[in-house]
């Protein structure tokens, strides 16, 4: 199931036409050249209100609109120079809060309870997520920019490191794009969090879909006890920030399984199908008792007209 995304493609139709639109192979190999509608120049600062709510089961999830918390929690998109505001509304019967990886925020907006950054139950909070483009120091030292696969999630419920709210669903991916990166079709977010994907196992594991030669993306986050291994079947991508080589010259490692650890997060873009067609592809963790106790799941690559060769896949736990 795709998880809700607010990005500025939200707001910008001919994007957002593009992020959605399906693609043939012949397409898709000329997609390369495709760039997203312009960015501003200038960064944005958008608000957005986001709520923590309980879930059945004594999960707990994030939203972006009463009733509709899901795990993960959404998907939020910027770019380089973008300001993101979050009024964090707590609907649950204990304190909760929202720290993020990857960006620039001030002590108020860490999130934390050294900090003081819990929003008790019933009330609401102001988080601010800044993102700058890369730069030089004075020294002449390079100044890395904002864009990454990132994520966020609660650090206080349970323990003062939030370690029952990552166990129970607080958690969410962060993209911060690169002006000028080319937006992909689809969107998966996959997160490792024990011994669940997503906070489900065995044959309750997320199963994606995607048409042959569409451009995914996939942003994995790992949250909970054990390091993993990510491993995509029939597909690889270079180790870099977006997943796709800039040339034939590009240094970057093409994989095809990455080992991941507690807050770890990466991402990858990639072509569904690519050089292999059709079919059920299996994901999952590559360390051997994780996949044999339910750490699998199923990316579906499909033809144009929505067919797959070959019988539906059975229990892959």
């Amino acid at each position: 199931m795709r998880r809700p995304v607010f990005s500025r493609r939200s707001f910008t139709s001919g994007a957002a036409a593009a992020a959605i639109a399906p693609a043939g192979l012949a397409a898709a190999i000329g997609q390369a050249s495709r760039q997203p509608a312009a960015a501003p120049a200038q960064g944005e600062v958008r608000r957005i209100t986001m709520y923590a709510e309980p879930l059945p089961n004594g999960e707990m999830g994030y939203g972006l609109e009463p009733g509709k918390a899901t795990i993960p929690g959404p998907l939020l998109e910027m770019y380089e120079g973008d300001t993101l505001q979050i009024d964090l509304v707590n609907n649950l019967d204990v304190p909760v809060s929202l720290h993020v990886h990857g960006v620039d925020y001030a002590i108020d907006s860490d999130g934390t309870a050294m900090n003081d950054g819990a929003v008790q139950p019933g009330e609401s909070r102001l988080y601010t997520w800044n993102t700058h483009a890369p730069g030089r120091r004075e020294d002449g030292t390079v100044i890395p920019g904002s864009a990454g696969y990132w994520h966020y999630h609660d650090h206080v419920v349970g323990t003062e490191h939030g370690t029952l709210g990552l166990q129970k669903g607080l958690y969410g991916p962060l993209v911060v794009r690169r002006r000028g990166d080319i937006l992909p079709d689809k969107q998966f977010t996959i997160v490792f969090n024990d011994m669940t994907i997503n906070n489900r196992t065995g044959d309750e594991t997320p199963h994606f879909t995607a048409k042959l030669g569409e451009r995914c993306e996939i942003i994995m986050i790992t949250h909970g006890e054990y390091y993993h291994t990510f491993h995509l079947h029939g597909h690889r991508w270079a180790d870099n920030r977006t997943g796709m080589l800039v040339d034939e010259n590009d240094p970057s490692r093409i994989i095809d399984n990455k080992i991941t650890g507690p807050a770890d997060s990466f991402g990858f873009q990639f072509i569904a199908g690519e050089h292999v067609g059709p079919g059920h592809w299996m994901y999952h963790c590559h360390v051997q008792s994780h996949s044999d106790m339910g750490m699998a799941g199923i990316f579906t690559v499909t033809n144009e007209d929505g067919t797959v060769p070959g019988d539906p896949p059975g229990g892959h736990g």
